[in-house]
């Protein structure tokens, strides 16, 4: 993984010793908090509900065993236990006191990490694959051109008041597992006529208030050209983007005003300006990124009987590796996708002693490297396969490994109205009784590929848009109201899911989104997963369940 340098070191400190002087001059009363707010905001740190909450940046969800240890600790010291891990592959701390964050922003720092534009009109955290470097479909390893990005848009000063939040994700195959079609900007690996490694472009995608799926702006960019095309496309937005209302300031508006064809050609001609300058990337440059993500020293001869074995004899086992583990490219190999889902818990909570232990297990069985997803889960992505089942043994006596990846337990849910300032309805007491409900029809009946992704408010930082069943927790006459959507996907096959109809009251979601899932049980073909089947038939047999006469429960 990538290795701070000096001007790294030195950037990330001196940031944080600014902060403990404006920090300083906030609780002195010498700066007022609207004077206050985008300092902290430039520093990762809300004010929420009940405290203040910092996000720590975790680029493109790569972290250490060290770094993990770190975040416990903060956990410890500074929050009430836990940290709450994101669809941006970053960690919140929801309980930080405005006296120690400049503590927290200096022990990061000497673990090499940052809290640096996880907020505000900035470009926030590139994600990735979560397997990227390990997947065999791949086409190239995405990480060493994420770090490209991370050091090229830091701090960026033509960039650092954007019309609004600017988010990229990057795909190293044709299986997207980075969810590009809803960000910002997408950047899809592919190779081009002669063999040549590079991108297709996707702009204008997005999700909140007005969710929209990104449009190609180029079918192919050369390696080499990718930070003047980013620029030149940041430049369009900065100069043509809306400022006067904020709920029309993303990208996607500005795409959607213009026109693809439009913005096009206006990034086409910004670009043709600054295309043969500084910003061409070096082959010698790209090449020492790469070289920091080399491959790790896997063990060329694993016997993988004792994996097949285990398997065989252990059901439990077995459904674990069904359900959580991923085709590693090295022969023997797999990666390890750690549930941070247990049934009836918070998702994507996970307390600083299991950070701790976990960190140790990624030493002993995967060469101390630990992933955050998007999904709000964790990786451990070089275990060699005859070490699996001890792995599992280990994983289970921290209550992390729930065999649930994809499926319907594991629920995306933002903090909601439990935390944040911004929610309308809370998302996690709603994710846990539907966790324990649908566990056990998922039991019964093998559900398979299902996903559920709710949001406390139409901001959809769960991504509901993009779930099968999307859940949006509303305000409606002094209650909670939750709007379901269905069909949604983030996939190769993206898709916005369209709303069913009227929403429910708290009391009445669960049996809502059960009636959901009995009602495609009794129309699902030959093991169908319910994408498949929604497809299929159409929203109406689910609409006459949901808003007709009553069902039979499962």
């Amino acid at each position: 993984m990538y290795a701070y340098d000096g001007l790294d070191d030195t950037l990330v400190r001196e940031r944080a010793a600014q902060f403990r002087g404006q920090v300083v001059r906030r609780i002195s009363g010498e700066l007022s908090e609207d004077e206050f707010k985008p300092l902290r905001l430039r520093n990762g740190l809300y004010l929420q509900l009940h405290s203040y909450m910092l996000r720590v940046a975790i680029p493109y969800g790569l972290l250490n065993a060290a770094q993990l240890r770190v975040l416990a600790r903060i956990a410890r010291r500074h929050d009430r236990g836990y940290g709450h891990f994101t669809t941006r592959q970053n960690i919140q701390f929801n309980w930080t006191k405005l006296a120690d964050a400049p503590d927290i922003l200096d022990e990061l720092a000497a673990a090499e990490m940052h809290a640096i534009q996880t907020s505000g009109n900035c470009i926030r955290n590139t994600t990735t694959d979560q397997f990227a470097g390990v997947a065999a479909d791949e086409i190239e390893d995405p990480r060493p051109w994420a770090e490209i990005i991370r050091q090229w848009s830091t701090l960026h000063p033509e960039f650092s008041f954007l019309p609004r939040k600017f988010k990229i994700a990057i795909s190293g195959a044709p299986n997207d597992r980075a969810a590009i079609a809803v960000h910002d900007i997408g950047l899809n690996m592919v190779r081009g006529l002669d063999g040549e490694t590079g991108f297709k472009v996707w702009v204008g995608g997005g999700l909140g208030r007005t969710p929209m799926l990104a449009e190609s702006i180029r079918d192919f960019l050369p390696g080499a050209d990718l930070l003047s095309y980013l620029e030149a496309i940041l430049r369009v937005f900065n100069i043509e983007g809306r400022r006067d209302n904020l709920y029309k300031s993303r990208i996607k508006i500005l795409v959607s005003a213009l026109g693809i064809d439009r913005f096009r050609e206006l990034v086409e001609a910004e670009w043709a300006q600054i295309r043969d300058t500084a910003l061409r990337l070096d082959g010698a440059e790209i090449t020492r990124i790469r070289a920091q993500f080399a491959p790790p020293a896997y063990d060329a001869n694993v016997d993988s009987g004792q994996f097949a074995a285990k398997r065989f004899e252990d059901s439990a086992f077995a459904r674990w590796s069904a359900a959580n583990l991923f085709p590693h490219k090295q022969p023997g190999y797999a990666a390890v996708t750690i549930s941070l889902k247990p049934v009836g818990g918070i998702p994507g909570d996970m307390n600083a002693d299991q950070m701790d232990a976990l960190a140790d297990l990624a030493d002993e069985y995967s060469h101390g490297e630990i992933r955050v997803t998007h999904r709000q889960n964790l990786v451990l992505a070089h275990v060699r396969q005859d070490r699996l089942y001890d792995l599992w043994r280990a994983l289970d006596s921290l209550d992390l490994a729930t065999p649930n990846l994809m499926r319907v337990t594991d629920i995306i849910a933002c903090p909601g109205l439990d935390f944040c300032g911004l929610a309308t309805a809370r998302s996690i007491p709603v994710a846990q009784r539907l966790s324990e409900r649908l566990a056990e029809i998922d039991e019964r009946h093998d559900l398979g590929e299902l996903t559920i992704n709710i949001s406390g408010c139409i901001n959809s930082c769960a991504h509901h848009h993009v779930a099968h069943i999307g859940i949006l927790g509303l305000e409606k006459a002094g209650a909670e109201s939750y709007q379901v959507t269905l069909g949604g996907s983030s996939a190769a096959d993206a898709a916005i899911g369209k709303i069913v109809g009227r929403g429910f009251g708290a009391d009445e979601i669960v049996a809502a989104i059960e009636t959901v899932v009995v009602t495609w049980l009794e129309l699902r073909q030959d093991g169908e997963r319910f994408l498949d089947s929604l497809r299929r038939v159409g929203l109406d047999p689910f609409r006459t369940a949901l808003y007709g006469t009553g069902r039979t429960k499962c």
